[in-house]
This record gives structure tokens, sequence and C-alpha cells, in this order.
């Protein structure tokens, strides 16, 4: 099982997130030998999460903290790109320009919005039915009420947003964790898979669909060998009614995970999701939402908390 190297954040902003951002892939590169320099391609994507709204998007000072460090480590600004889902919300939370003052964090940084289109390659795609070989009564039980709607081919097919594995050396996921009705944990995995591809809404007609696609997505080789490593904010995050923002329902601590099993890592948030609805008088996330068992299944990660490894650094 890989480890958990966690920080404590003195503050939320800049100045703490670039000391304990620092402190975090230091101590990653000293345990495994990876460096995080220029290759061949000199660039570096960073996955952002804003779909959930200003609330609840990917902590800015942390997006600035890990820019800073890889600068350090020899990359060019406008050859760190950012890659988002929806223009609207990347502007809302101020990684676009702001249409009133024109200003961004973000001026030396390419923007990929994957809703414009233009960063899906035909080559790259993820086509799959029904996921027969996880569940097939399962399966069979949870979609028997929904007809199918796709005739075409093309229905069947997520185009992936190729810029993470294509045109970078590597790639750092940063997602912001919220709960799902259909996949349990917003996370790590779905931020690197359902929120990196189009034609996803195919998958959320029932709970049998959308956690076998995260956990087939996640399994990508190719995927797989570029990306780094996932770091996470707990600075914000929401246990009920996701992944529509809600501030009654959100939480806040001051620690940051750096590790690279995003299994790990997203069980270990469903554990704190769960503490919490429990304390508040709602249920816990269905069992029958498998989406991180699956991707055990697939070798990609371990659901096993008990046995997780922390790392501390930092301060």
């Amino acid at each position: 099982m890989d480890p958990v190297w966690q920080a404590q954040l003195s503050a939320f902003d800049e100045s703490s997130y670039n000391r304990e951002v620092e402190a975090l892939i230091t101590s990653f590169e000293k345990a495994t030998g990876k460096k995080l320099v220029p290759g061949k391609k000199k660039k570096v994507g960073l996955k952002i999460y804003t779909d959930s709204g200003a609330g609840m998007a990917t902590p800015v000072p942390l997006v600035r903290a890990v820019i800073h460090a890889l600068e350090r480590r020899g990359f060019e600004e406008h050859n760190i790109f950012l890659v988002g889902l929806n223009q609207l919300r990347l502007r809302m939370t101020g990684f676009l320009p702001s249409l009133v003052t024109g200003e961004t964090p973000f001026k030396s940084n390419p923007v990929f919005v994957l809703e414009s289109g233009k960063f899906y390659d035909p080559v790259w795609f993820y086509d799959s039915p029904l996921p027969q070989r996880f569940d097939p009564i399962f399966a069979e039980q949870q979609t028997k009420d929904f007809p199918n709607s796709s005739t075409k081919d093309e229905d069947r097919k997520s185009f992936l947003a190729t810029p993470l594995f294509l045109d970078a050396d590597f790639w750092i996921n940063l997602p912001v964790y919220t709960d799902h009705p259909m996949l349990g944990v917003n996370g790590a995995l779905v931020n690197a898979t359902l929120w990196n591809a189009s034609n996803t809404g195919r998958f959320f007609r029932s709970p049998a669909n959308a956690p076998a696609a995260v956990a087939e997505m996640s399994a990508i080789p190719e995927l797989r060998e570029t990306w780094m490593f996932t770091i996470v904010s707990l600075e914000h995050y929401q246990f009920i009614g996701g992944p529509y923002f809600n501030s009654l329902y959100s939480a806040s601590e001051p620690l940051l995970w750096l590790s690279t099993d995003p299994v790990l890592l997203d069980s270990l948030m469903r554990a704190r999701i769960n503490g919490l609805r429990k304390q508040s008088g709602f249920e816990p996330i269905s069992e029958e939402i498998r989406t991180l068992e699956f991707a055990e299944t697939l070798g990609v990660g371990s659901t096993h908390i008990a046995a997780a490894k922390f790392i501390p650094v930092g301060e």
C-alpha cells in the first residue's frame, strides 16, 4: 500500500500552502527517487476541480503553491497548464479572468476548458456497455427502468482529454471532496476520469454505470503512467447534498495530503464523510455504490484504510 504524506496547514493562505506543498513534494521525491523535473515534453498538467462552484473548488492558493514548487524544479510558467471542465465555473472560481476586472492569478498558465471540445482526440475514448463483469444481477436490477437511448456507436464513446497524458511529462491531480448520489465519493478518482472526458452524462442514469466507468477509466495505462500523484487539501469538503455546494453540510480541516493511491485517499474521505453524516443524523453512503471496490479490483489502489501509513512532513 502506498503511503499518505500529510502536512498541517497553519493557515489557508498562499504562504502556508507554499511551505507545506514544498515539504510534501520534497518528502515524496526523497522517498521514491522520482524528481519532478522537466522531461522531453517540458510540460506538466494540473487537473483542478471547480464544478461544485466557488464554495467547493480546488483552493487557488494550493494551485499557486504547486506551480511555485514546479517552477523551482525547472518548469517554465507557461509550460504548467491547468485542466478544468466548465468555462463559467472556471471563471467564477478565479481560474479564468474576471469579466469585470480581467484579472486572474494564472495569467501565464494556459487553462484548458474541456467543454470547449478542443482537447479530445478521436483515437482516445472509453467505450463500454453496462459493467456486467462486476455484478450483472446488480447492473440489471438498477437499470431495468432506464431505456437504452444509445443507438449509435458514438453514443457509447466518452472521449478522453489528452493533454494530461499526451502533452505533459506528468500530471498532478488536485481534487475537492464531496459526496455524490451515483458515485458515492466525488474526489480523486472522479476528478481524473469522468470530469476529464466527454459524454459522461450517460453514466448517471443509475448507480450501476458510473462506478464501473470511473474504475475502468482510472485503470487506463496511459493515464496511470503519467499520473504522478494526487494532492488534496481538506480546507473544505462536503458530506451530504453534493456535488452541489451547500455550506450547511461542509467541513474544514487544516490538512494537506499527497499520495499516489487515489483509491486510498477516496476511501479515507468516505470514512470521514460517513462519520459526519452519522453525527448529523444522515444515512451513510450506500454500500451498493462500489466505485472504490471496483477500482481496487482493477489494481488502481487500496480501500484498506486501517492499514494506511501516514508520513507527517513540514512543521
